[in-house]
Parts: C-alpha cells; structure tokens; sequence
C-alpha cells in the first residue's frame, strides 16, 4: 500500500537556530500505527503556496522512544517552503503530511558497537535523531559525532548535545568543524572533506573498532569522508549515507540512446492498473504517470529520497540518478519511478510491493 498523506497539526514550533525552526506535528491516537517510524527517517510535508502545490522531505530529529514527531527546517535562500515553514507557519496550523519512509536507519543491535557520525548543517537532523536512540536504548554503545557548521550560531540542537556529553560523558563525544570560527586548532577549522576525514582516523578516529559509519550532508561531504574511510581499510559495507541536497539541483534527464524502445508501462497502485504509452527516450515513469492522472506518492523528485520507489514486476528499466537506494534493493529489481525510464518494450511496475 502506497504511504499516504494526513492533516496534522503544528502542536509547537521551536527557533533552534537565527535561521532553523522546529516543527512537532500531533498526531491523532487512531492513526499512531500509521506514523511509526526508526531514528533516521523523513516526513513529507504538502502545502500550497502562492496556489502552488510544494512538497518537501524532512527528517525527523524526535526519536521513536519520546513519542514525538518532530522535524527541523532550516531557512535556504529562494527555498519556498523553508521560507515559509521559518516565516509564516505558527502553532495550530496545519500540514498534510506522509508517513514516514526512509532507509537511512540504525541496525536492529546497538550494544557494544561504535557508531561515527559525520553532519553538516542541517544534516545532523537524522542524526541528531539515532544518536540520542542509540544512547538511550542502549548501555554499552559508543556514540562519536563530527558535526561541521560555519560558525557557532547555526549550530543546530547545541545546548541539547551539550546536554547529552554531560549524560553520557564515557559514551558520546561530539567533534566541531567550523568553516567561519576558530576553535584553536587546525584539526577543528575549516569543512569536512576527504583530507580533513584522513587527519581525524589518524589521531581521533582509529577504523579498529567502528561498527558503522552514518553521513548526512552534502554530496561532496558524503563522497570525500566515505572515499577516505574505504582507502583507510574500512568495510563499505559499514559505511552509510543520506543526501540532504545536492550541489546543483538533480533533474530526471533523458539520455541518448542508439536504439530508442517505445514500451507499454503498466503501472499497478492500490491494486489498481494504468498502462501508460512511453518511449524510453521521453520523460520519466513517474511524470509519465502522474500526466496520465495516477495519484502516485513523489517529494523530491531527484532522485534523494525513496519516496516514488516501485518494484518492476516484468521488462526493465534505467534509472538517470540514485541517491536513495540500497544496492541490494536495485538487486532486488526496485527503482525510483522519476529517475526511470523504459528499456523494454513491456515493463510492469508495483508501488504495492
């Protein structure tokens, strides 16, 4: 079944940062089962602005053990909907709102094992999220951030993972990388790339013992800091990422092809079959569909967040772009619809399963 969207209510907003606020949604008792989710997961918010329809993905930066659904906004230059939420939404308002969805998540067992996280910005919202799960739902696991922000100001939850170091003093340490401030040492200043990873295994953060590694940030932050921990001798495997943004927009291209194959694509939602004409040099499946009138869940559209995810049943297809799946689920013969296109002449696609 395709995740839906509900009204909820704004029950408080929260300035965490001059330009970042806090959203906590209220979420009506007979739809709690809905609305469960792991640490590290997003919503999606719909809204109209200006008579336009917006959707965006947000982590929730609540954890599943506070009974709480809360996501953080920060404030982006032309952003429409961050200006909005920073600028305009007030308490008791309302939003329609998706499930939760993700695969950005914690694996089942957290006891004796370090974590490493690396965030910049607003990235740390996911994070902000499992590490305050793994701390509290476990007695042994070791939590280490590396949090990069420009400059004190824009740290996000500061006094909250100050808050944290002083509960679990033996098990969380938090290290600052700042672009705009000087904290004293070179090791601290500046951005988090692959040469300022390298230096921190050297003297802080030794691949002996590191059970998994979580990054959200940028796309250059993300390629830089895994790139150095693979060349170090850490596992891929252990190595884990959610894009935040990308560094330019990603928009679903259509490539040139030899041979170009004019398919017949069925799409099956909520049991229900639209076949829908489509060459595989045309647009994607999911705007394909979405013209021929489908109601198909979508956010982003680019390629970052798994929402419009579906399993081809028959035929096969190309994706222009992933950011969102895992390599056993494109094993698995899932794609994201808008980054899709035909390369067969039948292709059978399931948001059901």
């Amino acid at each position: 079944m395709k995740p839906s969207f509900h009204t909820l209510k704004i029950n408080e907003i929260r300035q965490e940062t001059p330009d970042a606020v806090s959203i906590a949604f209220e979420i009506p008792d007979d739809i709690k089962h809905v609305f469960r989710y792991q640490s590290g997961q997003y919503l999606t918010l719909k809204t109209s602005i200006d008579g336009e329809e917006i959707r965006r993905s947000y982590s929730l930066c609540s954890s599943p053990f506070e009974n709480s659904w809360r996501v953080a906004v920060k404030k982006i230059e032309q952003g429409k909907f961050s200006t909005y939420a920073n600028e305009h939404l007030t308490e008791g308002a309302t939003l329609e709102v998706m499930s939760p969805m993700g695969n950005f998540v914690l694996p089942e067992s957290l006891d004796e094992k370090h974590f490493v996280f690396f965030a910049a910005g607003s990235g740390v919202t996911p994070v902000f999220s499992m590490l305050k799960t793994i701390l509290n739902q476990s007695e042994s696991a070791v939590v280490t951030l590396v949090y990069g922000n420009k400059g004190f100001q824009s740290i996000i939850f500061r006094e909250e993972l100050e808050a944290l170091k002083n509960t679990f003093m033996n098990r969380f340490r938090v290290i600052h990388v700042l672009s705009k401030e000087s904290l004293g040492n070179e090791l601290q200043k500046g951005r988090i790339d692959e040469e300022k990873t390298n230096r921190l295994i050297q003297t802080l953060l030794p691949i002996d013992g590191i059970d998994g590694v979580y990054i959200c940030g940028p796309e250059s932050m993300i390629h830089g800091v895994k790139a150095a921990f693979i060349n170090a001798g850490l596992s891929v495997d252990t190595i884990h990422f959610e894009l935040f943004g990308t560094a330019t927009p990603v928009v679903s291209k259509v490539q040139e092809t030899d041979e170009v194959i004019t398919s017949l694509v069925t799409v099956i939602l909520d049991g229900e079959v639209l076949d829908i004409p489509l060459a595989s040099n045309q647009i994607n499946i999911l705007d394909a569909a979405l013209e021929a009138g489908a109601d198909l869940p979508f956010a982003c559209k680019g390629g970052v967040c798994c929402t419009c995810k579906a399993k081809i049943m028959e035929g096969t297809a190309r994706m222009d772009v992933n950011y969102a799946l895992e390599p056993d689920e494109v094993a698995a013969g899932y794609i994201l619809t808008c980054q899709s296109h035909p390369t067969s002449e039948r292709l059978v696609v399931s948001f059901d399963e």
